[in-house]
């Protein structure tokens, strides 16, 4: 994640995606794996490496595992740290897997893990995951620097302060892109549909862990964005809910874009407030073909007119609340196709204070879909407009006459949207490019220099990034469908 985000840190702790707790067989399936490698880690934690030494018959598919530790223990030519090969050894088991949402987390790593998922965090607040090798945005957290910044899902981190991630794992990409509040990181991202490298640098905050926002409109239209599912979410929807009863909503939007998913079992307390009672929530699959069924129960749901939001940033457990209220529950799904997270992690610690979490399950929707590599695909298909995609421009970068690069030519974008006249959008900076800076310096009563740069730079993307809220052609959709529809009562 550059913030691996997940519930709280306890005996039964889960991953950042989700996290189940009524399922026993999953647990059961854990705790086969977690005892086979802790029995590994015992035996080769002594001298020579042999299970017999602590009273362990040894198991046939091991003895090439002890053969190499015996080997480089006696005959590498320098001394070895036993910890790190026992290490090196379960990573190599989990890297072997090929799947991006297992890992491995040494001390130090699981350790910024459990951080993660406090009420608060430092860092630029963005979900990765590892993928083929390199490490990719899942999504921006909400009102975060890497927001603002404007990474979007898909990009991908190539370097952090120069240091290249390729073949690290999301753990250790963690590492280097987190850090302390107001301190500078400086990621080079590789954009799909863009040639030229991205040099974003981002000063870090604090994210603080709140993950519903609610507002309502004139025409009595709440719109209520859960930006992940964490351990308080569906307190807080519940208290938003009644905050906007209280105003006098008679519909709502629930908006799951950029959502990178968190617990499940929060998605699914969340989910059970709308769908109806013996409707199915969603299935896990475990790795017999048995499927589980969890199925809404009778407490009060929510029956006012509903309409819930998604885009390629809602993944995992976003997923599942949106393929529940699309197939169970009827609500109509609007934006762009989903991610498509469809598999179940489960992690623990292990005494030294590293971590594994591996997968243990797939999920799919109540209709039996697996969305896994596919995403949902919303009802009404709605697009944003195109200058909601712009690429960030570096403040600490001087854009000015003569001036040819990428960022040259999505300043020009930014500019021709907000009104000004830029000349041929092309990448460089000529007199045109530097008249309308200069105009939109005026506007914004900053020094005319026609150089963008600094204060003009901040200025720009956040006159764009309120057009693009003004503009929100998805929630304008969701609304229109919405007042269309006849009130009903929240009961």
């Amino acid at each position: 994640m550059e913030e691996n985000r997940s519930g709280q840190p306890d005996d039964k702790q889960h991953s950042h995606y989700v996290r189940i707790k009524k399922f026993h067989f999953i647990m059961f399936v854990f705790f086969l794996v977690f005892s086979t490698a802790a029995i590994t880690t015992a035996a080769l934690a002594f001298g020579d490496g042999k299970a017999a030494d602590v009273g362990i018959k040894p198991r046939q598919e091991f003895e090439k595992l002890y053969e190499a530790y015996d080997k480089l223990q006696q005959n590498y030519y320098t001394d070895i740290n036993k910890d790190q090969l026992v290490n090196g050894a379960i990573n190599g088991m989990i890297e072997s897997l090929d799947d991006p949402y297992s890992d491995y987390m040494d001390k130090k790593e699981a350790s910024q893990f459990h951080e993660s998922i406090s009420s608060s965090f430092e860092g630029i607040g963005a979900e990765i995951q590892e993928e083929k090798g390199t490490i990719k945005i899942v999504s921006p957290i909400k009102g975060s620097p890497a927001e603002k910044a404007g990474l979007r899902p898909n990009d991908r981190i190539m370097a952090v302060d120069g240091k290249s991630l390729q073949g690290m794992s999301s753990s250790e990409a963690v590492l280097l892109i987190r850090g302390k509040k107001g301190t500078k990181v400086k990621l080079n991202i590789q954009r799909a549909g863009v040639t030229e490298a991205l040099e974003v640098t981002i000063v870090r905050d604090e994210i603080p862990i709140e993950t519903v926002y609610a507002e309502i409109n004139k025409d009595k239209v709440a719109h209520i964005q859960i930006t992940s599912f964490s351990e308080r979410t569906a307190a807080e929807l519940k208290t938003a809910i009644e905050d906007m009863q209280a105003k006098g909503m008679e519909s709502m939007v629930i908006d799951v874009r950029q959502n990178p998913g968190g617990l499940l079992d929060q998605a699914v307390e969340i989910t059970n407030m709308f769908v109806p009672e013996g409707k199915v929530l969603f299935q896990v699959e475990d790795s017999t073909g048995k499927r589980e069924k969890m199925v809404s129960d009778n407490k009060k749901k929510f029956t006012i007119p509903v309409v819930v939001l998604v885009d390629g940033g809602s993944a995992s457990a976003a997923e599942i609340f949106a393929a529940a209220m699309k197939e169970s529950a009827g609500v109509p799904i609007i934006g762009e196709k989903t991610f498509g997270k469809g598999t179940v992690q489960t992690a623990e610690d292990f005494k030294d204070g590293s971590n594994m979490k591996f997968t243990t399950a797939k999920w799919l929707t109540p209709n039996g879909n697996w969305i896994h590599k596919k995403g949902i695909e919303p009802d009404q298909t709605v697009k944003l407009p195109a200058y909601s995609h712009l690429s960030y421009l570096d403040p600490d970068n001087e854009l000015k006459l003569d001036s040819l690069s990428e960022e040259v030519k999505n300043a020009e974008k930014m500019l021709e949207a907000l009104g000004y006249s830029p000349g041929k959008v092309d990448g460089f900076f000529d007199e045109d490019t530097e008249q309308a800076v200069k105009e939109f310096q005026k506007q914004a009563a900053i020094e005319q220099t026609g150089v963008l740069s600094g204060e003009t730079t901040v200025e720009l993307m956040n006159d764009i990034r309120e057009k693009i809220q003004q503009n929100d052609t998805q929630k304008q959709k969701a609304i229109e469908i919405l007042t269309k529809q006849p009130k009903d009562s929240a009961s």
